[in-house]
């Protein structure tokens, strides 16, 4: 009897231990669907009838497991996400940076401007998603027109750029994106450090406001003050509306126009010198000597030129030719004393600026001066 009651005891513990360790494992878990994590980086920028998406493809699934293989992508894009119509737009590859362009319908090119949202949604092998991304607004309707007969010009202060303005109705009330591309990028990095000169971007972009039509061509016209002689240039430009939705600025542009190069060469000279003065002076050869010298000081106000080389001085009498009267170096002081003068005799001057371009600019205003008899 005492043997029974022992097995009782050990078949009662065992079913004990069983049931306990049943009940540690849990309420069963569903298998994971390996859904893609959903895209939270998506862009978007429309230009002409054209709208280019770029984002990054995420690396994990929403069980935070690596996914394997590519993913199919779904664009979709309407007034928002319950009414957008989507298209495939292929399969990526995960943590890929990735880009689509769509072309838009003529019912979404044409019209008034307003706001058309795209999303983008990732679906695993059996078609699940685990929702869309962030959404990424443009403008719909009509694009600004191109822009034409664009030119440039160089000066001295920079690039002047002309464009033809533009018949369609409301066109010239849009800004003006210019696009500049190096063409003659440095052939090696510059060293670092404090005097080390700055790198110019082999890409820059300009805005202009709306056309202000010059009056004597009718043309609109814009400035870059930022070229650097020596260096070529390649523009391009389009016309941008841009209009607030919902507080935020969106910006609809025109296709881009056929580009025009430039090389900006430094062919211009400074400004030419102004305030001349010239006064004569009568003076002693020595505290003892019988001879007194003669002279005429001139001084001018300074150019103002970072690439100005110095300066040249010319005299003439009466109406005769001009000579240079000044050493065959530049002056560097905005100032001339001229000892090779006579008595009673007058004197007129003039003088240039010239660059370390060796371009010399307009000689100034003449300034007159007679030589006194002692």
């Amino acid at each position: 009897m005492s043997l029974d009651k022992n097995l009782w005891a050990a078949l009662s513990f065992a079913l004990a231990a069983f049931l306990s360790g049943c009940g540690m494992q849990g309420a069963p878990q569903p298998p994971s669907l390996k859904l893609p994590e959903p895209v939270t980086d998506l862009a978007a920028r429309r230009a002409g009838s054209q709208v280019t998406l770029t984002w990054t493809q995420p690396k994990k699934n929403t069980d935070k497991l690596l996914l394997k293989g590519n993913v199919v992508v779904r664009l979709c894009r309407g007034s928002d996400v319950a009414n957008a119509s989507c298209l495939s737009a292929g399969d990526f590859a995960p943590g890929a940076k990735a880009a689509f362009t769509d072309v838009l319908p003529p019912e979404l090119a044409a019209g008034s401007p307003r706001p058309l949202r795209y999303f983008v949604e990732l679906r695993n092998r059996n078609g699940r998603s685990a929702g869309p991304s962030n959404s990424a607004v443009v403008l719909a309707g009509d694009a600004p027109a191109p822009v034409a007969g664009l030119a440039a010009e160089e000066r001295k202060v920079g690039v002047v750029l002309h464009w033809a303005n533009s018949e369609a109705a409301g066109q010239d009330g849009y800004a003006i994106r210019l696009h500049r591309k190096l063409l003659t990028p440095p052939a090696a990095k510059a060293k670092p450090g404090p005097l080390a000169p700055q790198v110019e971007p082999l890409e820059r972009t300009l805005l202009v406001d709306p056309c202000q039509p010059e009056a004597r061509t009718g043309l609109c016209h814009a400035l870059d003050k930022s070229i650097r002689f020596g260096q070529s240039y390649e523009y391009r430009a389009q016309r941008v509306a841009r209009v607030t939705v919902e507080g935020k600025t969106l910006e609809l542009d025109g296709a881009l126009s056929a580009p025009v190069r430039i090389e900006a060469a430094d062919i211009f000279p400074p400004e030419a010198p102004t305030a001349l003065a010239a006064v004569a002076t009568i003076g002693e050869n020595g505290p003892e000597a019988a001879v007194t010298a003669t002279a005429i000081d001139l001084s001018w106000q300074p150019v103002a030129d970072p690439a100005l080389a110095g300066y040249i001085v010319y005299r003439r009498e009466g109406d005769g030719a001009w000579q240079r009267c000044s050493p065959d170096a530049p002056l560097v002081p905005p100032a001339f004393h001229d000892m090779q003068v006579q008595p009673g005799h007058t004197y007129r001057y003039a003088v240039s600026a010239v660059g370390q371009n060796g371009h010399e600019s307009p000689r100034s205003v003449e300034a007159e001066e007679t030589v006194p008899n002692p």
